[in-house]
């Protein structure tokens, strides 16, 4: 299992960056070359989110992403440590889930688009920021 750890400012130019790696992480991973422009936009969201979360209340303050390949699986996970009132933890198995992948209570349209490319999703909020993880499969 390897893990690649990343950590940026909270600059809308740093999104490209980390849609790039990404991208090629997920690729070296052995994520099938269809499923990339998937990895490139969800993990451009769940970054985008943050950004605009970080400037709103903690410019200052890093975003991470951990890349890893963990038994047959690329993952990604993108924690924010902005301040949110929604406390409530909401699981999201996109393949296979009641309604079709579409979950009417996941907080926000980015997250409901993030849903719908990566293969599974669990979304944790807190009240010191948001944990995004999202995950595809892969052959290596």
């Amino acid at each position: 299992m390897a893990t690649v750890e990343l950590t940026f400012s909270a600059l809308p130019a740093h999104v490209r960056t980390a849609r790039l790696v990404a991208t090629a992480i997920a690729r070296r991973t052995g994520v099938a070359e269809a499923l990339l422009d998937e990895v490139r936009l969800a993990v451009g969201e769940a970054c985008s989110r943050a950004v605009e979360a970080h400037r709103v209340h903690c410019p200052g303050e890093p975003i991470r992403i951990e890349l890893r390949d963990d038994s047959g699986r690329f993952e990604v996970t993108v924690t924010d440590v902005a301040p949110s009132d929604d406390v409530q933890p909401h699981v999201f198995e996109v393949n296979g889930a009641p309604g079709g992948g579409l979950v009417p209570e996941m907080p926000g349209l980015g997250i409901a688009v993030i849903a719908g490319l990566a293969d599974d999703v669990e979304v944790y909020p807190g009240p010191k920021g948001m944990r995004i993880r999202m995950s595809w499969p892969a052959t290596v």
